[in-house]
């Protein structure tokens, strides 16, 4: 690529341009439409966008969305947006808006993970807007699923659960697999209420509907029996079973795709909060070690609260051998400003 094109498409998105199949053809697409010369847009342009967009969560999952989501938003910015504004047959209007709803969805998922609320929420409305005007019912369900898992994560159950419940409403032709994907926020949202009988219901649908995902076959990149032994997990924790969280936890880790490694680090981290809490010193530290592996590689201010987190936690416990080395160790390997004074 010569650097008159390089200017045009930015040298950071570069990396993921050259993973799409049809590489020389996308960018010429994407350049067109950036400088304006586009008249018209086709399923090839939707296409180049949904390919993007699979490449962008890839990285996501990898590095954490401090690397990915600036790389979404100039891509959402600079192409997509001129795409939108360019005519075409209907049927390709509404599958790019139903891209970029997509996209949208992504990267406020992406600003969640920075840390930046605020913006998340206007990239989640963003979706939902676009979703709704393409009619795509998938893309607008797993938005307000997103939303609900902001607001868990938050500790605002009642939001969470109303978003939760949106979300299934939504999408009432769910396949089983979905379903899982629906119900499992539902059980964790309803269990951060207090709501203990519809948090048990909701976990026990989503088993169900796991179990006749799995039977149809095994689908790598959706919601998976790691997701749903998370889910599990933080139910229990919400209901006071420590314990039972512990072990739900381990079984999400031994399951999870190692191509996640963003959320293998995040995951761990609140496995080894919980060890501890249950006394566990030794084995908590441990698993923190094991988060401390991963975490130069991925940029993460979720990770990073958690790092936080830790130090807090294990201060207390300094003068045990496993406790120091691991205090030592993470003074070493994570950012300098996330050690407490």
């Amino acid at each position: 690529m010569d650097p008159s094109r390089r200017s045009v498409l930015g040298v950071a998105l570069l990396p993921v341009v050259l993973t799409l199949p049809d590489r020389p053809d996308a960018v010429g697409r994407m350049e067109a439409a950036q400088l304006g010369a586009r008249t018209r847009i086709g399923l090839s342009d939707v296409h180049t966008v949904s390919a993007m967009t699979e490449q962008l969560s890839s990285m996501d999952d990898q590095f954490g969305g401090r690397v990915a989501r600036p790389l979404a938003a100039a891509f959402l910015v600079n192409t997509v947006v001129p795409f939108l504004r360019t005519s075409g047959p209907e049927n390709v209007r509404k599958a790019m808006m139903s891209a970029a709803a997509d996209l949208c969805y992504l990267t406020g998922y992406m600003a969640v993970d920075e840390g930046l609320h605020g913006l998340a929420q206007r990239y989640y409305l963003q979706a939902l807007e676009l979703a709704g005007a393409s009619e795509d019912h998938l893309t607008f369900c797993t938005t307000l699923r997103g939303m609900s898992v902001q607001a868990v994560d938050l500790g605002q159950g009642p939001v969470a659960m109303r978003l939760a419940d949106a979300a299934a409403a939504a999408s009432p032709q769910a396949g089983p697999r979905m379903r899982a994907f629906l119900a499992g926020q539902q059980a964790h949202a309803a269990a951060q209420t207090g709501d203990r009988r519809s948090a048990l219901m909701y976990l026990q649908e989503a088993e169900f509907a796991m179990d006749k995902a799995e039977a149809r076959g095994k689908t790598f990149g959706s919601y998976d029996p790691a997701s749903l032994s998370y889910h599990t997990s933080q139910v229990r924790f919400e209901m006071g079973d420590v314990h039972g969280a512990v072990a739900a936890m381990q079984e999400s880790d031994r399951l999870r795709y190692s191509v996640y490694r963003r959320t293998r680090v995040k995951e761990r981290a609140i496995l080894a909060e919980r060890q501890l809490a249950t006394g566990h010193l030794e084995a908590a530290c441990k698993t923190w070690g094991f988060a401390l592996d991963d975490y130069p590689l991925v940029n993460s201010g979720r990770i990073d609260k958690r790092m936080t987190d830790m130090f807090n936690l294990i201060r207390p416990h300094i003068r045990n051998h496993d406790a120091q080395a691991l205090y030592e160790r993470a003074r070493e390997t994570v950012r300098p400003e996330l050690i407490p004074a």
